[in-house]
């Protein structure tokens, strides 16, 4: 009895696997395709001016610079100043 049962079961799926099944037919879906450009359109109105931004607020100021070096000591040269000529009397 068992047997028969198996038997028959294992004959009733490949009886109804050997049925023909109805192909599935799959319609695509239209796509659209864009046109060709239009043509360009007008220019448009130029925008208001801005506002004037606020002031800064002040820098920082700087720090001491540093000090210079010592200059060389004078040897022994002398210089002498002439004083410029006077107009001539008449």
């Amino acid at each position: 009895m068992k047997h028969s049962l198996l038997i028959s079961a294992l004959l009733c799926t490949l009886a109804l696997a050997a049925c023909d099944r109805p192909t599935v037919v799959t319609v695509p879906t239209p796509v659209a395709v864009p046109g060709p450009a239009g043509p360009t359109g007008a220019t448009g109105s130029t925008g208001a001016t801005g506002s004037m931004g606020s002031t800064g607020t002040t820098g920082a100021t700087g720090s001491t610079g540093d000090t210079g070096a010592t200059g060389k000591t004078g040897g022994n040269t002398a210089i002498i100043v002439v004083p410029a000529a006077s107009a001539p009397a008449n």
